[in-house]
């Protein structure tokens, strides 16, 4: 067998796996508490974006200094994001604090099926 011939087929081979890999990969949309509406409108609408092409998307919100009073505004952000997904994604991981962040992980119901 050629030598130029096995590498070129073991090159397809590994870019066939990362191709596979990068459809079930994790993307991160991060907020704040403060945030503007438009704002959070324009980082939903890339997380739909994620979550059609099959990927998961993890939400976090960072907090910075004083910020730590507004968890309730966190809660209420993130119980919008899921209601608003309800039809496109499951919650994976529900909302939970992490020292000065909280994270939620919504997985496409085509992958939360698998």
């Amino acid at each position: 067998m050629d030598y130029g011939k096995w590498k070129y087929e073991q090159k397809k081979k590994e870019h066939k796996a990362k191709v596979k890999q990068h459809h079930v990969s994790l993307k991160e949309v991060r907020l704040r508490p403060k945030i503007d509406q438009h704002d959070k409108e324009t980082k939903l609408n890339l997380a739909r974006k994620f979550l059609e092409k099959g990927c998961k998307v993890q939400f976090t919100m960072l907090f910075r200094g004083r910020e730590m009073i507004y968890l309730d505004t966190a809660i209420e952000t993130f119980r919008g994001i899921s209601d608003q997904f309800g039809e496109l994604a499951k919650i994976e991981q529900p909302a939970k604090k992490q020292g000065r962040r909280m994270t939620m992980v919504l997985a496409p119901i085509a992958v939360a099926a698998k």
